[in-house]
């Protein structure tokens, strides 16, 4: 007597392009990166600085909120220009650009007490290890061999399956 397992089909797992990777992780970032400052209103105090015309130490000014918005674009476009760009220069701007944000983001800790210690400490540690994703990407970047220039592996397959 045999007993036959019902076999399930397989889920098909094609790989995801680099740029898609890198692209998905920034996205990511950005969503975290938004969400902390959201959260941050709820910490005793912000709304009513806020509210008298101060964030943190600065007096709110249309300067400081320029800051805040360029801040908070590049991860951004960081999504599309992960996408857009050809493979080499896209690979550049994300080493370039994940580098200097890491210790932008440890900056973000700079201030904080111990009380805000896990709420800083983790959203930080994600934002760096996010980042750090993010340049083991586009750092290892596949190569192709010189038959198909400008894209990525996955790209380059897809095209000459095609």
């Amino acid at each position: 007597m045999t007993t036959q397992a019902k076999t399930q089909p397989l889920l098909d797992s094609a790989p995801a392009s680099v740029r898609a990777k890198i692209a998905a992780a920034w996205t990511s970032f950005m969503f975290l990166y938004v969400y902390v400052d959201v959260f941050n209103f709820y910490k005793p105090d912000v709304v009513d600085g806020i509210l008298n015309g101060r964030i943190w130490q600065f007096d709110i000014s249309s300067g400081l909120l320029a800051v805040f918005l360029v801040s908070v674009s590049i991860p951004a476009l960081m999504v599309a220009l992960s996408m857009a760009l050809p493979a080499r220069a896209n690979r550049v701007a994300n080493l370039v650009v994940a580098s200097l944000l890491i210790p932008y983001s440890l900056f973000n800790a700079a201030g904080a007490t111990w009380e805000w210690a896990a709420f800083y400490g983790i959203s930080i540690a994600i934002e760096v290890l996010l980042l750090a994703f993010i340049l083991r990407s586009a750092w290892r970047w596949p190569r192709v061999g010189s038959a198909a220039v400008g894209g990525d592996r996955a790209e380059t397959q897809r095209s000459v399956r095609s």
